[in-house]
């Protein structure tokens, strides 16, 4: 099983926000495209509503933004 140590930037779609927002956070690898996220420092859930709050389990794909390749949780899993 992963530790905090193995976890991996990903990306979580933010709702709410009028355009296509993504916030960077931790996920740790659960195998194949999984991945269960984790909190950011200072996450506050009244400030922004993630797609996918901390202790989901979600699927990633690589997606470019802003000229990089990075993760972004685009569904739930099942553990």
């Amino acid at each position: 099983m992963a530790t905090y140590t193995e976890a991996v930037e990903i990306y979580v779609p933010l709702l709410h926000e009028g355009t296509d927002v993504v916030r960077p956070t931790k996920g740790l690898p659960l195998g194949g495209t999984k991945y269960k996220v984790l909190p950011i420092p200072g996450y506050l859930p009244s400030s922004e509503e993630w797609e996918f709050p901390p202790g989901s389990i979600v699927e990633c794909r690589i997606e470019t933004r802003e000229g990089k390749p990075v993760l972004v949780a685009r569904n739930r899993a099942s553990e």
